[in-house]
C-alpha cells in the first residue's frame, strides 16, 4: 500500500519471502507516476533500504523529477535482514573474520527472487538499464555484484563503501597490494564494455590510516579501487565518477548530500 501521497513520486512496501535467504525481505518501490513507456524506464536497487526514509530518497527524486534533471527510474530500497554482515559482503570470498558467508545466496536472491518480483509487481518486462547502490558494506555488495553480473546490471554507485574488506588481518601478514578482496577481484577479471562507476567518500569517513601515509582508509581504498579499474580498461572521466565530500561522514545525511550528485549522473538530462 502506499507509505506517501506523492504527486511525482509513488512509495509503495512490499514482503517478498525467499528462499535462499530464509526470511521475508521487505522493500519499497519508489516509482515516478508521470506517464512513462517501457523501454524508457530504468531500475535502480539500492541496500540498506530501511535508511530512504532517513535518506529523503521520496523528496530528493520528487525535486529531480520537477526540475527535469533525470529520467524516469525506478529505485527499489531493499532493506537489510539481521545478518547483514554475512548478506553483505563479496559471493565468491569471504573475509579473513568468516563475514559474508551469506552473499552468494543474496546474490541468488536479487538476480532470481527479487528481479523477476519486481518485472511482475511493476509490469515492465524489460527495463532500459538496470543498476545497483549501496552504502558501506552494502555498497561494497551492490559493487560485488555488478561486477560479476555485467550482463545484468551497468552502473554501480558506492557510498563510503568497505573496500577494507580482506583476506588477512593486520597482524595475519596483510599485504595491501593482493589482500584487498574488492580490488583483486578486478585486477583478475575480465574488461566488461559499458560498466560505469560512482564512487563517494568523505573526509571525515574515519581516522583509520592502515599504511600511515596521511589519507584515511576509506579514501585510499576507494582511489585504489579506482586505479585498478582504470588499469583494467576503464577511462576515468568519461565510465568512472569519485565524489569526495568535504568533512563529509560515515552517515546517512552525508550520503543523502551525495545522492543528487549519483542521480545526475546516472540519470541526469
Amino acid at each position: 500500500m502506499p507509505l506517501v501521497n506523492q504527486t511525482i513520486v509513488t512509495v509503495k512496501n512490499h514482503s517478498l519471502p525467499s528462499r535462499f535467504l530464509r526470511r521475508d525481505v521487505r522493500i519499497d518501490c519508489f516509482t515516478p507516476s508521470m506517464p512513462v513507456k517501457q523501454d524508457e524506464m530504468s531500475l535502480l536497487l539500492i541496500n540498506d533500504g530501511q535508511d530512504m526514509e532517513e535518506l529523503g530518497l521520496a523528496d530528493l527524486l520528487t525535486g529531480l523529477y520537477r526540475q527535469n534533471n533525470i529520467r524516469p527510474v525506478l529505485c527499489v530500497g531493499i532493506y537489510c535482514g539481521e545478518d547483514r554482515r554475512n548478506e553483505y559482503g563479496t559471493a565468491a570470498v569471504r573475509d579473513y573474520k568468516g563475514r559474508g558467508a551469506k552473499a552468494g545466496l543474496y546474490t541468488r536472491f536479487v538476480l532470481e527472487e527479487l528481479l523477476p518480483f519486481i518485472r511482475a509487481e511493476s509490469g515492465i518486462s524489460e527495463f532500459k538499464e538496470k543498476s545497483f547502490a549501496g552504502f558501506s558494506l552494502g555498497g561494497l555488495s551492490a559493487l560485488d555484484i555488478v561486477w560479476n553480473h555485467p550482463e545484468v546490471f551497468v552502473k554501480a554507485g558506492v557510498f563510503s563503501g568497505s573496500f577494507w574488506w580482506r583476506t588477512k588481518g593486520l597482524d595475519e601478514g596483510y599485504i595491501e597490494d593482493t589482500d584487498r578482496i574488492m580490488h583483486a577481484q578486478i585486477r583478475k577479471g575480465d574488461y566488461y564494455p559499458g560498466l560505469k562507476f560512482f564512487f563517494e567518500t568523505g573526509t571525515l569517513d574515519e581516522t583509520e590510516d592502515r599504511n600511515k601515509n596521511g589519507i584515511i582508509d576509506s579514501i585510499d581504498d576507494t582511489i585504489g579501487l579506482i586505479e585498478e579499474l582504470e588499469h583494467k580498461g576503464y577511462n576515468r572521466h568519461a565510465d568512472i565518477k569519485y565524489l569526495e565530500l568535504k568533512d563529509g561522514r560515515h552517515n546517512v545525511a552525508t550520503w543523502a548530500k551525495a545522492m543528487p550528485e549519483f542521480l545526475k549522473w546516472g540519470w541526469g538530462r
